[in-house]
């Protein structure tokens, strides 16, 4: 079969970037297909002050371009296309890229996780200037400040908590009266003093475009109807993720919320299929492991093309 990747690579976040200068620098030529959200989410963040090397800090688009830079000069290649469907029945594997198809003897998968967002009026346009939906990414830039956490559930309570780290008080919006998340995590919201807890109520919009930062929200009651302002300095959307893996259903493995199972820290079920990044991470969703694991699916996808004489 003609034109036959080594490597492929599914997304171009931290992870995709990584695992495509290793593979690059192995001399292997990947071509990396850049999905619907060139960069991951940290295309969505402004300034990136935990990722080693930048003293001063970095802007996460800049970060990302860097990482690319770096990459293409080593030979990998970039492709625009978001990958419709997959068989990885058999290898070469082939992919539905678009209007073409590609074959690639292995394939590294980086394809992230979207964070789950409330599609409010205005809330995209303050994404990085207040609304944010990574608590341990954002949460020192509102020091000494008043914030709100979205959500019902672990992810919604584990924010907040360590949102009061910084916050003078951190106050959690939830649409209904009852809450999903497990008792020990509840218990500890409910302890901190500097966390109170808004029920049976909703965002309807998020303020102040005008200013380019967040200034308040616009909260609904859903039972009396009851329509106020309320100030705060950020919005932090704790209502979860959605892995980007959906194509790879009844091939891959997948816990119940989608995020693909990996053995080894990047193996897959299928040889010569590798997982990296928050595709398959859902405790730590940092840049910096997510370029380790893309590093780690790297030097396997390297390890298993020698083996197979490739």
């Amino acid at each position: 079969m003609e034109n036959v990747r080594n490597v492929v690579i599914i997304g171009s976040g931290c992870a995709g970037h990584t695992a495509a200068l290793y593979t690059a620098r192995a001399n292997l030529k990947p071509l990396l297909l850049e999905g619907h959200e060139p960069g991951g989410q940290l295309s969505l963040t402004t300034l990136v002050e935990n990722f080693p090397g930048f003293p001063e800090g970095i802007q996460g688009p800049e970060l990302v371009e860097n990482m690319r830079k770096q990459a293409t000069r080593f030979g990998a290649e970039y492709k625009h296309g978001h990958v419709t469907s997959a068989d990885l029945s058999q290898r070469p594997f082939k992919l539905h890229v678009s209007h073409e198809v590609v074959h690639t003897k292995t394939l590294i998968i980086a394809s992230g996780a979207s964070a789950r967002w409330l599609g409010l009026p205005h809330e995209q346009q303050l994404i990085g200037h207040g609304v944010s939906s990574c608590a341990t990414c954002d949460g020192f830039f509102f020091s000494g400040k008043e914030i709100v956490v979205i959500g019902g559930g672990d992810s919604a309570m584990e924010e907040a908590t360590f949102l009061t780290r910084f916050a003078t008080k951190v106050t959690i919006i939830h649409r209904r009266e009852s809450f999903r998340a497990s008792k020990i995590m509840l218990e500890r919201a409910q302890n901190n003093p500097k966390i109170q807890f808004l029920t049976d109520t909703v965002v309807e919009d998020v303020y102040d475009v005008n200013h380019k930062e967040v200034t308040g929200l616009k909260l609904r009651n859903v039972k009396t109807g009851k329509v106020w302002d309320f100030p705060t300095s950020a919005l932090f959307l704790g209502i979860g993720h959605i892995p980007n893996a959906k194509i790879f259903e009844g091939q891959l493995d997948a816990d119940a919320d989608g995020y693909l199972k990996t053995t080894k820290y990047v193996f897959t079920k299928v040889h010569g299929v590798y997982a990296c990044g928050d595709v398959q991470d859902r405790r730590y969703r940092q840049a910096i492991t997510a370029a380790g694991t893309g590093c780690m699916a790297a030097l396997e996808a390297e390890k298993f093309l020698e083996e197979q004489g490739s």
